[in-house]
């Protein structure tokens, strides 16, 4: 019987020639990430009270995307920490102010395809539209990295979710996520993993395969992966580093086979309170918008920025409601600022936020006050994730934002697109 591409990447990172589902594997770890959140100043002392330096400082990035910039005290000293603990164990892949923990580590080049990852926050399992597998630990199992390389899993059976099909106007794969979610629910996936797969997503930009990946968490898995294809390869082009591909066998066994018509999609919009509540924006229409937020390691990628400004180029947002827009990097700010994206955002009313996690978990810079409604190309929209427990969250697409700012109420952005 052959193996998953999950399943071979664990098998060579744990010396051995096959591994089942079910089975426990201690395996080697090939690149670690931590932000400032969960990160050095969670495990700095217990690392000093070991006295051990780090296995290998060159397989472990810190990103600052969460405190940043500082918005008191206490999110300053935390950025000290993480400063002083990049320096004291000489890790040189050090990123402050340069964009989201799940989208710099793969402009950079350290996610690559058929390597084993780990990830200091739950939504890691982003890099797996890299072909590589990238796995979310806690502070206390990454401790166990940084000292030994290595970490333990049980590996995980996978459901395989299939798109055919040419996606309609107006849809895009924060819609085809949305589906999912609405098949599978917030636990259908626990432990699994999610291997998309078909014709609409080979035909997905890198961007746009991110969502899929990034928000299977949402769906309980322990990851999500695509196969490396010529968008992957290509992309990794110029990064001057070695990595090699795997691919599902023929023969794979999955525990779930889900198969998806694109041509059936139409834009979705997850409901307050979960991201499994999930109704047409059509039907939506009219519920009024406080604020409309474009950004966040799902949602603030160049594709998304662009698919936003071609829905409001000249035009702008209704009064009585904010548009926020956080690029997901400074990758992303300085394209969408050479190209004229930028532009057309801020012509149309936005307001530009750092490139950080910000609203999308409730942090600084557009958080939600008692009874506000904000819609989000973000990735969860649980009670008072954004702010105020008493504030409403509706999950769409960059597109279907876009046109929900323009009206001031949630709606449907294909009739924008047309026109």
């Amino acid at each position: 019987m052959g193996l998953t591409i999950t399943e071979k990447i664990m098998a060579r990172a744990s010396g051995r020639e096959t591994v089942r589902p079910g089975e426990l594997v201690w395996a080697n770890v090939d690149m670690a990430m931590m932000q400032d959140s969960g990160g050095p100043r969670r495990i700095a002392n217990n690392l000093e009270h070991l006295g051990v330096p780090v296995w290998d400082p060159d397989k472990v990035t810190i990103v600052s995307d969460h405190f940043v910039p500082p918005s008191n005290e206490t999110e300053a000293r935390i950025q000290t920490v993480t400063r002083a603990w990049v320096k004291k164990y000489g890790v040189s892949r050090f990123h402050e102010f340069q964009g989201i923990c799940h989208i710099v580590p793969i402009e950079r080049g350290y996610v690559r395809p058929g390597i084993l990852m780990v990830g200091g926050d739950s939504h890691s399992c982003t890099g797996g539209a890299m072909g590589a597998m990238v796995v979310a630990l806690g502070s206390t199992d990454m401790l166990g990295v940084l000292v030994t390389g290595r970490t333990w899993l049980r590996v995980p059976e996978t459901i395989k979710i299939i798109w055919e099909g040419k996606l309609p106007v107006g849809t895009f794969a924060k819609d085809m996520v949305l589906a999912n979610l609405k098949q599978l629910g917030t636990a259908g996936a626990t432990y699994k993993v999610l291997e998309f797969s078909g014709e609409t997503v080979t035909n997905l930009p890198l961007d746009e395969r991110l969502i899929l990946t990034n928000m299977s968490i949402e769906m309980g898995a322990k990851t999500g992966i695509i196969e490396p294809d010529d968008t992957v390869l290509r992309y990794m082009e110029g990064k001057d580093v070695e990595f090699n591909p795997v691919y599902s066998d023929p023969d794979a066994k999955y525990s779930k086979i889900l198969v998806n018509e694109a041509e059936d999609l139409e834009p979705l919009v997850a409901c307050p309170h979960s991201p499994d509540n999930v109704a047409s924006a059509d039907s939506l229409h009219g519920i009024a918008l406080d604020q409309a937020f474009i950004g966040g390691c799902t949602g603030g990628k160049y594709h998304d920025l662009a698919t936003a400004a071609a829905i409001l180029k000249g035009r702008k947002i209704a009064v009585g409601t904010r548009l926020l827009v956080a690029p997901a990097s400074q990758q992303v700010l300085q394209r969408a600022l050479a190209d004229g994206v930028l532009e057309v955002l801020l012509n149309a009313g936005a307001t530009l936020l750092p490139s950080a996690c910000g609203p999308c978990g409730g942090l600084s810079m557009g958080i939600l006050s008692d009874g506000e409604r904000c819609i989000s190309s973000t990735n969860r929209n649980f009670r008072g994730r954004m702010g105020s427990s008493n504030s409403e969250v509706y999950l769409a697409s960059a597109a279907t934002v876009a046109a929900s700012a323009v009206t001031g109420q949630i709606s449907d952005p294909r009739e924008f697109i047309r026109s």
